[in-house]
């Protein structure tokens, strides 16, 4: 069986490879588990995730938080904040379908964005939090 954290994951990167205003934003889909190099910005990466058991007493359930990272290049932060924008209208409380498992809810849970040491790349750090069941 798929574990519940690679299904989401399968189920998001599918989500955002297929999302026509994201790939068309991004010059593409580039969208990775890692970032090939070299790499060409915009892109998105997957970040960290934990996964918490959220049982009750009668069903199993696995709650997700999980990070998405924003790489942009561009002059200024108009590009991050409007691939932000996609980002989440992509994903928050979106229907997603899962292998094996069934998407209870995925919410944004917060954003923060800042320019790194090197002056030229601006990363936004995306999360979000889902709950998963096993079918």
């Amino acid at each position: 069986m798929t574990s519940s954290s690679l299904a989401l994951q399968q189920a998001i990167y599918t989500t955002l490879t297929t999302n026509t205003s994201l790939a068309t934003q991004l010059g593409g889909p580039r969208i990775y588990d890692e970032a090939p190099q070299p790499v060409v910005f915009p892109y998105i990466s997957f970040g960290p995730s934990t996964v918490r058991d959220a049982d009750t007493a009668t069903d199993h359930s696995d709650e997700h938080l999980l990070t998405l990272y924003l790489w942009s290049r561009a002059h200024g932060r108009k590009e991050t904040h409007a691939l932000v924008d996609l980002l989440r209208a992509a994903l928050h409380d979106q229907p997603l379908t899962l292998v094996a498992h069934r998407l209870i809810n995925l919410r944004h849970d917060s954003t923060d964005t800042r320019r790194l040491p090197d002056g030229q790349t601006t990363q936004a750090t995306v999360r979000f939090r889902a709950v998963t069941e096993p079918l």
